[in-house]
């Protein structure tokens, strides 16, 4: 569950707040002027992100209040609260992924070396495994 600081009572629990679409989505001009196509695409295409993304926020069982809050999309982290028409803050650098396994190309997830996959060539020009196949196997 998160725990969301509203800018205006302190933080509270995300039960109480309705998320309320992107943040930052400009209303258009001339909204009469604007075609079918325009006008859908101002009310339904928003960004689908990954990473750092504003948010409206609204404070529904408290002050009743709206913020933006620019979240992580993936972790989650709330990387920081603001008011309604303040620019939005520059977004934080992305964390270092954590966990146990090795991404280098010859480990397993234990740390292991793996087997060599590597093919040496004969004289014929064509390549045969470095390994041999275990007793018992056929071809």
């Amino acid at each position: 569950m998160l725990l969301i600081s509203c800018p205006n009572c302190g933080s509270r629990d995300e039960t109480e707040f309705h998320y309320g679409g992107q943040a930052h989505v400009a209303y258009p001009e001339n909204p009469n002027e604007l075609n079918d196509r325009e006008w859908a695409e101002f009310l339904f295409y928003r960004d689908n992100t990954k990473g750092a993304f504003a948010e409206r926020w609204l404070h529904s069982t408290g002050c009743r209040q709206w913020f933006n809050m620019l979240r992580d999309t993936v972790t989650y982290e709330i990387q920081a609260v603001y008011a309604m028409g303040t620019p939005r803050p520059a977004a934080a650098p992305p964390a270092a992924e954590s966990g146990t396994a090795s991404t280098a190309p010859d480990s397993t997830t234990t740390g292991t070396a793996g087997p060599s996959i590597a093919a040496t060539s004969t004289a014929t020009g064509t390549a045969s495994p470095s390994t041999t196949a275990p007793e018992g196997a056929t071809k």
